[in-house]
């Protein structure tokens, strides 16, 4: 398979060949993120959990459900876009095609149909899979607008009530169309939190049942150098292709891309799905200490947006269940945040300056791995 890698820093005029750059995988307001990281996080340490539990104590009408309780990305679609759009055409100095997926909604992309010429934006998703005990996320890019309502539909009936026999007639429906592009996004990350080993058992079926429908396995721009290299191997293992992910949440744009010649979404989408020819390419902010990164993407959704849609602070694109089990902005429940809140908050946002911001880049560095592939001259790596 003609898979390529590259990354910019070691080849920065790699873009003079090609005429786009794609940009996959980015979420907006219309994303709804789970809070269980939290206590996943709070575990690491005894003072985080002990912290957390005394809060936790102190919460007599309504207690933390980090199950149901989720956060809203910051960017709205037209944001998103821009930033995406941005990155592309300034820095690469190339046509741009950016696909956002937000969690089992396609309401960003019909968003931007309001605004951009028509065709200019691929109607998108990235659909939540539910299956053998852990879950899987497939991005789907390029829903026809005649029918991206009824196929969402379809797909968010499967997610809230799993059929797995009904898995294959899903995925055979979206490979019909030849201009959907469906990939399989960050598929060794433990999204059910069931344990890596048995997350591993459950991808191994699921590839061996849909592995057909597949189009390409994601190099996530978020995800650690150490798990896009054995994503490469489990390609390279099932003779899958693949493609980038920027799995954006923030303001930081995609930090992995895709370069084609095609001048359409669909173009794009038949170079993977009929040649099986990708081109990724990997922007410098993913060199970047892969941590820091996650904690500029937390201070971004704490921030004041004023004239945001959902409201100017961020306990208003924060949402939990109150004490009849109705899920609403944080802001309805509380009179101001909790100054304990506000507190370790504060201390995050000492980040942001420029002397602190300096000396936390030196202390921990660049990300510890690098991508340990054989380099072609220029920079490219098979």
């Amino acid at each position: 398979m003609p898979n390529q890698i590259t990354y910019l820093w070691n080849a920065p005029a790699v873009s003079r060949t090609f005429t786009t750059a794609v940009s996959l995988h980015g979420h907006t307001l219309y994303s709804q993120e789970y809070l269980y990281f939290i206590p996943a996080f709070a575990n690491q340490s005894r003072v985080m959990r002990w912290a957390l539990a005394r809060q936790e104590r102190r919460c007599d009408k309504v207690r933390p459900d980090f199950d149901r309780g989720y956060w809203t990305p910051p960017l709205t679609a037209e944001a998103a876009y821009e930033v995406e759009r941005s990155q592309i055409e300034e820095t690469l100095g190339l046509a741009s095609m950016v696909s956002l997926t937000d969690h089992n909604s396609i309401e960003a992309p019909r968003a931007l149909q309001f605004f951009l010429p028509a065709g200019s934006v691929p109607v998108s998703v990235e659909w939540s899979v539910p299956f053998r005990g852990t879950e899987f996320h497939v991005g789907v890019h390029n829903l026809p607008a005649s029918s991206a309502q009824a196929l969402m539909a379809e797909l968010n009936r499967y997610t809230e009530a799993a059929e797995e026999s009904r898995l294959p007639e899903l995925f055979s429906e979206l490979s019909r169309t030849p201009e959907i592009l469906v990939v399989l996004n960050h598929p060794l990350w433990d999204i059910g939190r069931v344990g890596h080993a048995s997350h591993k058992r459950s991808l191994e079926i699921f590839l061996r049942h849909n592995l057909q429908f597949l189009h390409a396995l994601e190099l996530n721009g978020l995800r650690s150098w150490q798990e896009n290299e054995l994503v490469l191997e489990l390609a390279d293992r099932w003779q899958c292709p693949v493609i980038s992910g920027g799995d954006r949440h923030g303001t930081e744009p995609s930090a992995a891309l895709n370069l084609t010649r095609a001048s359409s979404f669909a173009g794009f989408a038949g170079e993977i799905r009929r040649e099986r020819r990708s081109h990724v390419l990997f922007m410098p902010q993913y060199r970047q200490n892969l941590e820091l990164r996650m904690i500029h993407t937390f201070l971004d959704v704490i921030r004041d947006y004023p004239g945001h849609p959902l409201g100017a602070s961020w306990d208003r694109r924060v949402f939990h269940p109150d004490a009849a089990g109705t899920v609403q902005p944080l802001s309805a429940l509380w009179p101001k945040p909790p100054e304990f809140i506000e507190t370790i908050f504060a201390a995050f946002r000492l980040l942001e300056a420029g002397p602190v911001q300096a000396f936390t880049r030196f202390a921990l560095g660049r990300s510890p791995n690098a991508l340990r592939l054989p380099l072609r001259p220029g920079g490219e790596a098979a």
